[in-house]
């Protein structure tokens, strides 16, 4: 069983592909951390965010084993995430990764972007994790300022707003609700709400057909 989980940044779409993996036993992969850990890595380097090229080679050799990923949540990284993530050419230095972890055996769980669009579109469960843009900028300035990080709400509602839009309007795999995804709008939801919501659509999605209708 593939489990494709997609849905803006800080939708809690992480959180409700890891309890789903942990539910059933299935290996999780958080695309985005391979995104954040491409643009981590251009940071430390110092490399020009819109050098294609190199940003391509460096997702090509990138080892995640490599990096912590504590580091790799900060707000810098995030924001340099979105911005290789809107590259081609690092999408494409990506794709086999992330479609050999859908192709294992057994099934896999995978949050990310373009899931259910892309990576794996033909994966027996798909859902797209939302909430409205301030409940996700609320959740990520409370994330962000327990890490210490100096930041203000506005602030990360505007970049919330932004990566939205950088998002939704690349021209390579945007983040979109595949045509049979199911919603979860969790914007007035708990964790444990919105985890309860998912294990329904998989349950649902999984469900043998009623006799007759085979």
């Amino acid at each position: 069983m593939i489990i494709a989980i997609d849905g803006p940044a800080a939708s809690g779409k992480g959180t409700v592909a890891r309890a789903l993996a942990a539910r059933f036993g299935l290996p999780h992969l958080d695309t985005g951390l391979l995104y954040r850990a491409v643009g981590f890595a251009a940071l430390t380097r110092g490399l020009d965010l819109k050098d294609a090229a190199a940003l391509a080679a460096l997702a090509g050799e990138l080892d995640l084993a490599a990096f912590d990923p504590e580091a790799l949540k900060s707000g810098p990284v995030g924001e340099a995430a979105s911005r290789v993530a809107a590259l081609p050419q690092v999408r494409a230095a990506l794709l086999k990764l992330q479609r050999d972890f859908a192709a294992r055996p057994g099934g896999a769980v995978l949050d990310g972007r373009d899931i259910g669009t892309v990576i794996a579109p033909q994966a027996e469960v798909k859902i797209f994790v939302t909430a409205s843009p301030e409940a996700r900028a609320a959740r990520r300035y409370r994330e962000l300022s327990q890490r210490g990080e100096a930041v203000s709400e506005t602030t990360v509602l505007e970049d919330i707003r932004r990566r939205d839009a950088r998002d939704s309007g690349r021209a390579s795999a945007p983040l979109v609700k595949a045509p049979d995804a199911v919603e979860l709008d969790n914007t007035a939801l708990s964790a444990a709400e919105s985890v309860a919501r998912a294990l329904e659509i998989v349950a649902a999605r999984t469900a043998p057909p009623a006799p007759g209708m085979e």
